[in-house]
């Protein structure tokens, strides 16, 4: 640039200009070839992006794709031009040190903040390497870059003061240890929702992907978002709750993780029948079940009565429906009676996890249980409206 400003004055004496306009002229055309040589720096390292591109598609690795995305690099690029300015200034405006200074402190404040930007870009790039579902391992991650770009914007905060009022970080930061209980009030709820995150993390209670039921928010859908201060639920008519992290750490909540990476989904239904209805079968009514398929011969032998046959009858009808696991737990038992009447508990396994397919396989089941107890003389308990 030195040489460059002695060929500025030499051009300025070949064309014969004298007076106090030399100087401004001279200024004038530092600072064109300044702005041309910054643009000419930003324009080259524009075109290096689709070469860093080509570089890291030929790797095998998905985080250098990432991390070296296009928007990454655009930002990056911009750096560029503000450091060569940052650093032609002192030779621009020799004679101006007025204007060179405040010069000066914008483009650092400009490098200070594209920095910062181009860093919480990277970070925020870290979403693309997650799937439908995230580790425990990733959601650490992902709690501690939120958790890195507040700490981020704090120090540009602290910096882009220090330029302006001209005094050292560190000065300034030495000077917030009188503040940091108001720091503390002000971030509480992301501390607070940090720390939730570790609990939830540590634990292995909730990821991303995950189906969870929390009554009290509202929320039984799939967890969209896990922030250092919220939890995002989509639920099934598509209405998004949004829940903090402390209220899922400190409470209670329901997660289906278990039964969906299982081989099926359980169900447990109860059916009230008639005390009255319960009778020891005579030989004519079971002949009759063995006749119409709903009994074995070699079951009916001695005295026997229809909620025993009942309950044999649906435990192998159900071994035989192909939405129901047959190698996992399938049971007829008596529950605790109430004055409801005897109560049958039906425990079985569907292989639907849910959607209108598990909703269709256990309607079709509890309707033939319903109707299959006709055959055996029960009635099913319900009560009806009193008469006016």
């Amino acid at each position: 640039m030195e040489n460059i400003k002695i060929y500025v004055e030499e051009l300025i004496s070949l064309c014969g200009l004298t007076g106090e306009l030399v100087p401004y002229i001279r200024h004038f055309v530092l600072v064109v070839l300044a702005i041309v040589l910054a643009s000419l720096s930003g324009y080259v390292c524009r075109r290096f992006i689709p070469l860093i591109h080509k570089l890291t598609s030929r790797t095998s690795s998905a985080w250098d794709d990432v991390l070296l995305n296009d928007e990454v690099l655009r930002s990056a690029s911009n750096i560029v031009p503000a450091i060569v300015i940052w650093q032609l200034l002192p030779l621009t405006f020799y004679e101006f040190p007025f204007v060179r200074e405040i010069l000066a402190r914008l483009t650092a404040i400009y490098i200070t903040v594209m920095m910062v930007r181009t860093i919480i870009v990277m970070i925020d790039s870290l979403k693309l390497l997650e799937g439908d579902t995230r580790t425990a391992k990733q959601q650490y991650l992902y709690s501690f870059c939120g958790m890195l770009k507040i700490i981020l914007i704090f120090i540009a905060v602290i910096v882009i003061i220090s330029i302006l009022v001209n005094q050292s970080p560190m000065t300034l930061l030495a000077g917030l240890g009188a503040a940091s209980a108001v720091m503390m009030l002000v971030f509480q709820d992301t501390i607070k929702g940090l720390v939730a995150g570790i609990r939830l993390t540590s634990n292995d209670m909730l990821h991303k992907g995950d189906w969870i039921t929390v009554p009290s928010a509202g929320a039984n859908g799939t967890v969209e978002e896990i922030s250092l201060t919220v939890v995002k639920v989509r639920n099934f008519d598509n209405t998004i709750v949004t829940v903090p992290p402390t209220m899922l750490a400190d409470g209670a909540f329901q997660n289906w993780i278990g039964m969906r990476e299982g081989p099926g989904r359980k169900q447990a239904r109860t059916i009230y029948f008639d005390f009255r209805s319960v009778q020891l079968l005579d030989e004519a009514a079971k002949q009759q079940l063995v006749a119409n398929g709903f009994a074995e011969a070699e079951d009916t032998k001695g005295k026997v009565s229809n909620v025993t046959l009942f309950r044999t009858h649906i435990e192998q009808w159900l071994a035989t429906q192909p939405s129901v696991l047959s190698d996992m737990t399938i049971l007829v038992r008596q529950a605790e009676a109430t004055q409801a009447g005897m109560a049958l508990e039906f425990v079985f396994w569907l292989n639907e996890k849910g959607g209108p397919a598990y909703e269709h396989a256990t309607s079709l089941i509890m309707e033939y249980i319903y109707a299959a107890a006709r055959e055996f003389g029960l009635v099913i308990y319900q009560q009806f409206p009193k008469q006016a």
